[in-house]
């Protein structure tokens, strides 16, 4: 009774140190400069040490490898954001900048990934809609916080919530990946500030009414 009931345990933990292994081994063979396109199942399978039946039996294929790949990423983004609340203790032009630079710094550790699903989100449906969920998560945090500060009297009530968490998360999305992927580290504080100023004081701060200007 006691080998039938650890058998599932160590074939998930074999399971879980082989995903973990190859996932790895992607990550290094993006990291040394291989478009994501043009690596192979065998090169990365070889890289793994395994065969590629046994590739096969973790992955459906490159595709599946790169979502897998990229769940990580969105995970550790999400809690950096979700932990930012414009009236918390960290709130402000200020506290928005920290929040800004440490998801920079993240992508950045992360460039490689960031530059293969931007490859593969051109031609490829399930992984253009995978990257497209994951901003979907960011528009709707700051679509949430701008109606809770909108219904606070904190900000004007010509903000359009919606419309300007899609402005706001877009354009922030595109200017963090460009930073990114040119690999200028030195800029990215000044971006980080720029983002949280265009942020906060274009929307949450913005004056309405006929004194504004």
């Amino acid at each position: 009774m006691p080998s039938t009931t650890r058998r599932p345990s160590a074939a998930a933990d074999r399971r879980a140190a082989l995903e973990k292994r190859i996932l790895g081994v992607i990550g290094d063979l993006l990291g040394g400069g291989a478009g994501y396109t043009e690596l192979s199942v065998e090169q990365i399978a070889n890289a793994a040490g395994i065969s590629r039946s046994t590739f096969y039996l973790y992955f459906r294929d490159k595709v599946d490898v790169l979502l897998r790949l990229s769940t990580a990423l969105k995970t550790e983004s999400y809690a950096i954001v979700d932990a930012w609340h414009p009236s918390g203790p960290d709130g402000g032009a200020d506290g928005l900048t920290r929040v800004y630079l440490r998801i920079i710094t993240h992508y950045r550790r992360h460039a490689a990934l960031l530059a293969a699903i931007s490859e593969v989100a051109a031609y490829d449906p399930a992984v253009r809609e995978a990257w497209t969920a994951h901003q979907d998560h960011f528009v709707r945090k700051t679509e949430t916080l701008l109606t809770e500060e909108r219904q606070g009297g904190r900000t004007p009530t010509d903000v359009d919530p919606l419309l300007a968490a899609r402005l706001i998360v877009t354009g922030g999305a595109q200017v963090i990946a460009r930073q990114v992927l040119d690999g200028d580290t030195a800029g990215d504080a000044a971006v980080a500030r720029e983002l949280a100023a265009c942020y906060w004081y274009g929307v949450y701060r913005r004056p309405s009414g006929p004194d504004a200007g």
